[in-house]
Order: structure tokens, then C-alpha cells, then sequence
């Protein structure tokens, strides 16, 4: 057949020709892009040193160098593990704070009510005692700011209390029964931050100390609460480290001490460029005979979780509660030049049986934060199921007994959650903010009195009690901010609301030392841990 009488072929041709003279053209482009398109050269390790400074020179946009640099590391340091941080300047000062113990600032206790800073307390010998703000107090202004009325979190109303010490910050008070408002200028001081919350003797023989963290200062204060409770003829103790999440190593090591023998193990650690490190009790702790019983749960992470290991493995008490944390990882801190850190994970933390504390985080971040709610779906925490644990977890106390492993510290006593439907009632109670709300109106209204009625916290705890019209006060108040009434949570828990209740006042009037002793009668771990050590000797 002849091709030049096809026309099939002809435009077979001119396609083919138009497809070749294309991908000529495509090679020639590519070989001119590839001469225009410079290689990064770049030295070892300086690759984020280059991409820096292509961003700094040829980005579209103006960009904040540091914010880039805090994100870069962040997300770096975030794909080693969940608690390798990297802390810039501001946030670093801050945990340095919790850590030592003190901060700079008015010194006062506060919740934000109704869009306005309302004084709970302010800290005894503090600045602001000393001018004269009082208990329910309305911060309407500070400085040249006024801050009522505004949708402010915690943290942006700190950043206009705090400031160095011998600043000086004039504050626009709202007082009740005053119409105009009450100013006062407060000198800004150092203020202290106590870790032990309270102490006190439950009942003959039996003490109770409540630790929130470990920081620089945890060891003296406790041993200064342990003082007071060796006079008062404790000769057993509750120590609560619930929701405590850790801190300072050498505080809970200091602490350990007191109740172990000497060269009793507390804790080691090992990790790939670490040697193994193993800290024993010297023997010196002067209540190494003490009966023990410590309270932990889920939230009790880091230093808490070595000093209840440490008990339990060396069987000196009795742990109660839920699992705790899983949070064994040590961090190395690594100071910058610009007021930045590094928390670098160098170890492992190990209980004196061998157990990792540290929970696996193989599945990721997300799947590490969403461990809790995981445990509470499965039934761990509810106490429907027990968590699964396999011989390879299985290890030993000094006296034989079995614990286990697998991340966290595993209660002697497991107290899971009420399950109870009437207990709903309860919580929105208290979650929904009626209950507080309520106790603190009728607390700044009646303070006065209520101070000359009981003029202690051991007063207002033995002597106060709701009444029935206080306590339909309380319902009406919740019903009006629009929780409906539950009359079979009422007749059930009832006992409970006014326990709640009256704890409530107590911290009102006299902080922690009265709301502790009233708010543990409803406390069903603490209550547990009393019937352990009334068993004892």
C-alpha cells in the first residue's frame, strides 16, 4: 500500500514529530534548569544551617527567624520521644519557678469568676497581705490595664501580676459592700510556692501530708510536717501523691531516705550512653519504721512514681490507688546562651526490681496521649478489667512478693472509679462550677462572722456543719445556673454534696488546712488507706 496516498500515515507522522520535537524540548529545559538551579553544598550536620538560610534569602515572605528555629527544634526533638522538650526563654524561666520553689510577683490566690481576677487568698506575709487586699477581692485594673470583663486565661492575668521583685503594680480593687473602687499599689516581692499542701493528724496515731511536686524545696518542708506529726505522736502516715507529677529527683530521693534502710535500693538508671546508676537509702531517715501507706493515680508521673516503687519494692507500705502515669524517661538539661533549654532524654528510670517505669511510646506521640483515655475505655480505671500482664513483666519485692511491669507502678489496692449513673449528679455538680461558685459567694458574705464562729481551721472542721437550708441554698443556686435537680442523687450521695460543701468553705476561710480534713471524709482511697494502717500493729 502506498503511504503517501494514506492519510492515516501522514498524520501518524506529523504526531510523531510533533511528540519528538516535545520531549527534545522538555531534555533541553531540563539541561537549562539544571545550569540555572544551584546545588546546596553543605557541610556535615549543617543541613538545617542551609535550609535556613535559603528561607532567610529567598522565601516569599518576611519570617521571625526564632519562632522558626523554636518550631524546627521542637519537632525535632518531639520525634525522639514524649518528653524531650525544647523550652525558649519565657517558657524555660517559668519551669525553672516551679522547680525552685518561688516566683516573683503580688502573692495571691486567684480564679477568674464571672470574666473577673477574684482574690481566693492572699499568701500570708506576702505584698499584697501587707497593703491590705482581702479574701474576695475583684482585681478590676492592674497597672495601666483593666482586666475585668475580659476573656483572659490564667496565664495572661499572671503576666500582669508578676514582674521583678521591687516593681511596683497599682491595683483598682472592687470590694463588696464598697461602691467606688479600692486602689492599692503593691511592691512586687519574692514569693514562695509550697509543694507539701498540708499536713495534719487524722485521728490518734494516724498522719496525713498531701505533696503537689517535688521541688527544691520538698524535703525541708516535709521534714519540717514530719516534725510536727513525730510530736503529735504519729506513729503511721498517708502520704498522697496524687496528681503529683513529678519534678526533682533529688527532692524525692531526699524524701525516700527517711522511711528506708540503709543501702536499701530507691531507683537506677541506665541508658545507651549512660552507664547504670543505682542510689540507695543511707540509712540516716529517722522514720524507718514508720507504716507506710501512699495514694497514687493516673496522674502521678516521674519523681512519684520512683518514691512509690521504691516502698513497695523494698515492702515498706502499701500503695493504693490506680496505675500511675508511666513516666520514666531522664532528661539532661542544656542550657543556651539566649535563656533557652534542652531537656534531652539521656536514661531510663528503673524501680529497685528491675521494673522500667517508663510506659512504650513505639506508637507514636498521638497514641502515647491518648493512653489514658484508652485505659479508662478498657475498663482499667473503672475496675471492669484488669490490665493484662504477661510472666516477661512478672518481677519480685525484697520479700517476694509479685509485682509488675510494663510502665507505671501497679497499686498493692486497686480503686477504680464509681461507675455509679447517680454519681453524674455529683459531678456537674462540682464540674459545672455550682458548687464552688455557690461556696464562695456565701463565704465572702458571711466571712466575718464565719471567722468569729471558728476561729481556726481545726475549729471550722470539727464545729461547722451545712444545714438542711444551706444545702437546698446550694441545690436552688445549681438549678438556677441550670442544672435540674436529681432527687435520687440527692437522697444517695446527699451526705456526700455537703461533705463537698462545707470542704469548700473551709479552703474559703482558712486554704488547704480547712478544706483537706472535711473534703477526705468523701474520699474513698483515703478511706481505704485508713482501714489498711487500722489493721496494722
Amino acid at each position: 500500500m502506498n503511504s503517501e496516498k494514506n492519510p492515516f500515515y501522514s498524520w501518524l507522522a506529523v504526531i510523531l514529530v510533533f511528540c519528538l520535537g516535545l520531549l527534545a524540548g522538555a531534555i533541553m529545559m531540563q539541561w537549562r534548569m539544571a545550569k540555572i538551579r544551584p546545588v546546596v553544598n553543605y557541610v556535615q550536620g549543617s543541613k538545617i544551617d542551609a535550609v535556613m538560610r535559603l528561607i532567610d534569602e529567598n522565601y516569599v515572605d518576611t519570617v521571625n527567624n526564632d519562632k522558626l528555629v523554636s518550631a524546627g527544634l521542637e519537632a525535632i526533638l518531639h520525634s525522639l520521644d514524649p518528653h524531650s522538650v525544647y523550652l525558649p526563654p519565657q517558657e524555660f524561666e517559668k519551669a525553672e519557678e516551679d522547680l525552685q520553689g518561688n516566683f516573683q510577683g503580688i502573692g495571691v490566690q486567684f480564679r477568674m469568676i464571672d470574666d473577673t481576677v477574684t482574690v481566693i487568698m492572699p499568701i500570708s506575709g506576702g505584698p499584697s497581705e501587707k497593703v491590705g487586699v482581702l479574701p474576695g477581692d475583684r482585681i478590676i485594673v492592674a497597672g495601666s490595664d483593666t482586666v475585668s470583663g475580659k476573656k483572659m486565661n490564667t496565664d495572661e492575668v499572671i503576666k500582669r501580676l508578676k514582674g521583678p521583685k521591687g516593681t511596683k503594680v497599682r491595683l483598682g480593687l472592687q470590694r463588696a459592700q464598697t461602691e467606688e473602687l479600692v486602689w492599692v499599689e503593691v511592691k512586687r516581692d519574692v514569693i514562695p510556692t509550697y509543694s507539701v499542701d498540708v499536713h495534719f493528724v487524722v485521728e490518734p496515731g494516724i498522719g496525713y501530708i498531701k505533696v503537689s511536686k517535688f521541688s527544691a524545696t520538698t524535703a525541708d518542708e516535709f521534714r519540717k510536717a514530719m516534725k510536727d506529726l513525730s510530736s503529735a505522736g504519729v506513729k503511721k502516715l498517708i502520704i498522697d501523691l496524687r496528681s503529683n507529677g513529678g519534678g526533682l529527683l533529688t527532692a524525692c530521693l531526699e524524701m525516700a531516705d527517711m522511711f528506708l534502710d540503709a543501702s536499701m535500693p530507691i531507683v537506677y538508671t541506665e541508658g545507651r550512653n549512660r552507664q547504670r546508676q543505682e542510689i540507695s537509702a543511707t540509712g540516716r531517715g529517722r522514720y524507718r519504721n514508720m507504716e507506710l501507706v501512699v495514694l497514687i493515680d493516673e496522674w502521678s508521673a516521674s519523681a512519684s512514681e520512683i518514691f512509690a516503687g521504691a516502698i513497695q519494692d523494698n515492702d515498706r507500705g502499701t500503695i493504693v490507688g490506680r496505675r500511675s502515669f508511666g513516666k520514666g524517661l531522664v532528661q539532661e538539661q542544656m542550657d543556651m546562651r539566649d535563656g533557652s533549654a534542652l531537656r534531652l532524654t539521656v536514661a531510663r528510670y528503673y524501680t529497685p526490681s528491675g521494673r522500667c517505669i517508663q510506659k512504650s511510646y513505639a506508637g507514636g506521640y498521638k497514641d502515647y496521649e491518648e493512653d489514658m483515655l484508652r485505659r479508662y475505655l478498657n475498663g482499667e480505671m473503672t475496675g471492669t478489667d484488669r490490665l493484662s500482664r504477661t510472666d516477661t513483666e512478672k518481677y519480685h519485692t525484697r520479700g517476694g512478693r509479685v509485682v509488675y511491669g510494663g510502665g507505671g507502678i501497679e497499686p498493692d489496692v486497686v480503686m477504680p472509679y464509681k461507675t455509679d449513673s447517680l454519681f453524674v449528679y455529683l459531678n456537674r455538680l462540682s464540674n459545672g462550677g455550682h458548687t464552688y461558685g455557690f461556696s464562695f459567694d456565701y463565704t465572702n458574705k458571711n466571712r466575718s462572722r464565719l471567722k468569729a464562729e471558728y476561729p481556726s481551721a481545726e475549729a471550722f472542721t470539727q464545729g461547722f456543719e451545712v444545714s438542711d437550708a444551706l444545702f437546698e441554698d446550694l441545690l436552688r443556686y445549681a438549678e438556677q445556673k441550670g442544672l435540674p435537680r436529681h432527687e435520687a442523687s440527692i437522697e444517695k450521695y446527699g451526705d456526700n454534696i455537703r461533705l463537698t460543701l462545707k470542704s469548700l468553705i473551709g479552703r474559703d476561710l482558712y486554704d488547704d488546712l480547712g478544706f483537706y480534713p472535711t473534703y477526705l471524709q468523701r474520699d474513698d482511697d483515703f478511706t481505704q488507706a485508713l482501714e489498711i494502717l487500722h489493721k496494722t500493729r
